[in-house]
């Protein structure tokens, strides 16, 4: 009987939550002491009124101090207040009951709709697959999106980065993908806003409801209002019920991050206010291990694949940004957003010479589809060069060849543009949904002079190459 009430005892011990005391504030970074008991990493601490305020441990400074970092804001929090020990890391909700719904960092609806139930909560932080479960297929992922699927084919389980400036269209480009993802894979859409304006919340939220593709999607939101250190976990709160979907319920997930450079930004403020020693152009020195930390968990198992497609903020407009580098070196795509093309109203506004994919080769992709890809570039970057003779001398001053690979070249930058379904309202034009075999139809076919008799804008904002012949 002794040793049993000791067992009882030991368990009530081992259960009952641990209490420190708040040593210092210093914005979103706060000291807090523990007398007997040193919180572990990643362990998440409540203080404040019905423990509002919430502190991620980030550091131990000794055997009775730790550092944290809130992820909420600080107001109201003293020196001398009692913080609570949840004896846990962040956790994030999974199960069917997330779908359509859309969450803070903490897995709180923020949809004002009933609260959530029926959901399994799991720790945020995971190691990525292991070598052994991943698989080795190269695979294309068909998006319906002309230019990307015979320039820049992008791969089932890879990563595919939209790089650009403000205000060239990342965030469109996004939200179609989504409605594609949805109309043709019948997978599940992840869409993870990281350092997002709370309009562009709202109008996606709203948009995705008018399409009806909110019931096979969740978004998880970071705003830019947030602490960093929000921030820089909503991301892994994401990736957490993606998990889900492709381990458990071993369906095909698409993965939207909108944007990945506001991860990095959020885990530089940190670092700067942890006070590390900044690294060059004043990022963190960790940058690079604290993204392959949540990149790595994107890949393609046995069970399924985590498709991600995630936009990146380009500082100035310098691909040669550490935050572009890092990110770059992670990407089986790159699509590179050009502000030029957007001045022209070539939308979507993706530079062809500067976007590659490690999926165009021969070997994956077929040599038809290469040949093809390969002319028109080749096309497309003969125009380039020829454009500064025809701004000082004329067309007319062309040989007949050259004239001819110009007329080609503006035949394929028109038909290349395509009229989005998320853009309709916008618009006034239908979205369209082009296979990847009607795409390689119509270039080849406009690589072969077929269409000389037809205008240029003929080939503007169509679908398939047989509406040329029905455009007025």
């Amino acid at each position: 009987m002794a040793n049993q009430s000791e067992t009882v005892e030991n368990n009530q011990l081992s259960t009952r939550p641990y209490y420190g005391t708040v040593l210092s504030v210093r914005g979103s970074v706060v000291d807090i002491w523990f007398k007997d008991h040193l919180p572990a990493i990643y362990t998440i601490l409540k203080a404040g009124e019905a423990g509002h305020i919430i502190i991620e441990v980030q550091s131990q400074l000794n055997q009775n101090h730790v550092r944290g970092i809130a992820l909420t804001p600080t107001q109201g929090l003293a020196r001398g207040m009692a913080v609570e020990d949840t004896g846990g890391p962040l956790k994030a909700p999974v199960g069917k009951a997330i779908l359509s719904r859309m969450f803070n960092v903490f897995g709180e609806p923020i949809d004002h709709r009933p609260a959530l139930e029926g959901a399994e909560w799991r720790s945020v932080h995971h190691p990525p697959p292991p070598l052994g479960r991943r698989s080795t297929q190269s695979e294309i992922f068909e998006t319906g999106i002309k230019l990307i699927d015979v320039l820049v084919p992008l791969e089932r389980g890879g990563k595919a980065g939209l790089f650009g400036g403000a205000g060239v269209g990342k965030t469109v480009l996004l939200t179609e993908m989504i409605h594609n993802m949805v109309g043709r894979h019948q997978g599940v859409s992840i869409f993870c806003g990281i350092g997002e304006r709370c309009r562009e919340g709202e109008e996606l939220y709203s948009g995705m409801k008018a399409a009806g593709v909110l019931p096979d999607m969740a978004m998880i939101f970071g705003q830019m209002n947030e602490p960093p250190g929000s921030r820089f976990r909503v991301g892994h709160t994401a990736l957490t019920m993606a998990e889900y979907f492709r381990d458990d319920e071993q369906r095909d997930v698409l993965l939207l991050i909108d944007n990945i450079f506001r991860f990095i930004q959020a885990g530089m403020e940190m670092s700067g206010l942890m006070g590390q020693m900044p690294s060059r152009l004043g990022y963190q020195p960790t940058m690079g291990t604290e993204l392959a930390q949540l990149e790595e968990r994107i890949s393609n198992t046995d069970t399924g694949a985590i498709t991600s497609i995630q936009a990146v903020y380009v500082p100035a407009d310098d691909l040669t940004d550490p935050a572009a580098v890092h990110t770059f070196s992670h990407l089986s795509a790159s699509i590179v957003l050009s502000r030029k093309r957007a001045s022209e109203g070539l939308f979507p506004a993706i530079d062809p010479l500067q976007s590659n994919s490690k999926m165009a080769g021969p070997g994956i992709v077929g040599e038809r589809h290469y040949n093809i890809a390969q002319e028109i570039r080749r096309t497309l970057a003969q125009y380039e060069e020829l454009k500064d003779i025809i701004a000082m001398l004329g067309l007319e001053q062309l040989s007949v060849e050259d004239r001819k690979v110009v007329v080609r070249a503006r035949q394929l930058e028109r038909f290349l543009t395509q009229p989005f379904f998320t853009t309709e309202q916008f618009s006034g034009m239908k979205g369209k949904l082009v296979s990847l075999e009607e795409a390689l139809d119509g270039c080849e076919r406009i690589l072969k002079d077929e269409f000389n008799d037809f205008t240029e804008s003929a080939f503007y904002m169509i679908g398939n190459i047989e509406e040329v012949k029905n455009k007025p």
